[in-house]
């Protein structure tokens, strides 16, 4: 449901080839159609390859409680074997992420006994998320609390809002996101560098659980305020208010009536340790992006990202660098004049430095991104570079925060219109607002 029919491994497999990606996570290997398709794609039990890219088996996973987990196997037959095991508890034809009659300790045991990963999805929104339904980590997980591995953060989050809750420094964080298109500004908009020995799962695993100086080395994914929960805000009007002033209107806006509904920076408030993020030695470098079509999208002031022109740029980009991870990231100013428009150059590398506007989204309203007026027309400057060798030295806990410019009153409009937010629910990838649905971002 809610995905592309163009969503299929091989197309999946030339799209990434684009991105930059080489290893890219099955999703729904329970589902007994999809996991012939994956058949189709292996090379053997543990192999999944089509041309250069290579896929692992991963579900995600809905508890009893709605919370979701991801799942990362070491085999087809693993995936099989753990869709037998649950298979007695939910219907696996009918979606393909399962939701089943087991709690997260219980999934988590299944996990460890057929050798997978586990972690919870997208664990801060407020819907069917970890901090969703629970204070902590031992609450979701009980006895098997150790077990866990890592944690996605998904859209609504990112190091620093998760490096505030002393229980989450010991696992490493993904900052991947669940596709439901492989159009290149929706495939991989969010996604994790790896230093790992091979591209197999045992190699995985040792660097998500940082076995022998293997380990994940670059984080890459939205600003939070881009999500659509990130302020509490009103689910009608979508004006947002401080905590403060929820608190003093008992959770009612004043101007509609309507809901406020708990933001995900104000939970995160609520559970945070520290008052400012602190990341342990090996936490990598977090990098705030959003794809290159959505980039050049914005610095031509084009009304989407299939325009002709932003088509155009983004194949000149793509065809001299080779992919998009190294004509964002790794690409020098100078050769990114092949795209032929200042503007163009000028913005990938105001993202390279956090030195963009954001508007955050709230109440079930994305926010959104600007670029500075003085960014737009101005001179390329050949400061902004992100090399290997910059990453490599970052050091995320002096690294230095992306201006954020917001107004004193959150602003109640954000630039979209009713359409476009009505398909961005749509494809909203683990953040679908369930009006039905009670959890402790609700008052």
């Amino acid at each position: 449901m809610a995905s592309s029919k163009k969503m299929e491994l091989p197309t999946i497999a030339r799209e990434a080839s684009k991105k930059g990606m080489e290893l890219i996570g099955t999703a729904d290997c329970t589902h007994p159609k999809w996991l012939e398709e994956i058949k189709r794609a292996s090379v053997s039990d543990e192999e999944i390859r089509i041309d250069e890219i290579y896929f692992i088996p991963t579900t995600e996973i809905e508890d009893s409680n709605r919370v979701h987990h991801l799942l990362i196997l070491p085999s087809i037959s693993k995936a099989e074997e753990l869709a037998e095991r649950i298979a007695p508890f939910g219907n696996l034809e009918a979606d393909g992420r399962p939701s089943i009659r087991l709690d997260g300790s219980e999934i988590a045991e299944i996990a460890k006994d057929l050798g997978a990963l586990i972690g919870p999805c997208h664990a801060f929104t407020p819907w069917t998320a970890l901090y969703g339904y629970h204070d902590s980590l031992k609450s979701c997980y009980g006895d098997m609390t150790d077990y866990i591995s890592f944690l996605e953060l998904g859209l609504s989050a990112d190091s620093d809002y998760a490096d505030r809750i002393e229980e989450l420094h010991r696992l490493t964080f993904l900052s991947n996101s669940d596709a439901h298109s492989p159009s290149t500004n929706k495939l991989a908009r969010e996604f994790t560098q790896f230093d790992l020995p091979e591209i197999t799962f045992d190699g995985l695993k040792k660097a998500i659980l940082r076995q022998q100086g293997y380990k994940a080395t670059l984080n890459v994914g939205f600003f939070p305020e881009e999500g659509k929960y990130n302020r509490s805000a009103c689910i009608k009007c979508f004006t947002q208010y401080l905590l403060s002033e929820a608190v003093e209107n008992k959770w009612r806006c004043p101007i509609c009536g309507g809901i406020i509904k708990k933001g995900v920076f104000d939970r995160v408030n609520e559970l945070a340790d520290f008052k400012e993020p602190e990341h342990p030695d090996y936490r990598p470098p977090y990098l705030h992006l959003i794809p290159l079509a959505e980039i050049i999208q914005m610095a031509l002031g084009h009304a989407s990202v299939q325009t002709k022109g932003v088509q155009t740029a983004w194949s000149k980009l793509i065809e001299r660098f080779g992919n998009e991870v190294k004509a964002l990231i790794y690409s020098e100013p100078e050769d990114l004049k092949v795209v032929g428009d200042d503007r163009i150059v000028n913005a990938i590398l105001a993202f390279r430095k956090g030195n963009v506007i954001i508007h955050p989204g709230g109440g079930g309203q994305y926010g959104w991104l600007e670029l500075p007026e003085n960014l737009k027309n101005e001179e390329i400057r050949q400061t902004g570079q992100l090399s290997f060798a910059d990453l490599e030295k970052t050091n995320p806990k002096k690294a230095s925060k992306p201006e954020k410019k917001r107004e004193k009153r959150p602003r109640k409009e954000t630039g979209e219109t009713e359409k476009e937010v009505s398909e961005n629910q749509k494809s909203n990838n683990g953040e679908t607002d369930d009006a039905g649905q009670s959890s402790l971002f609700d008052f």
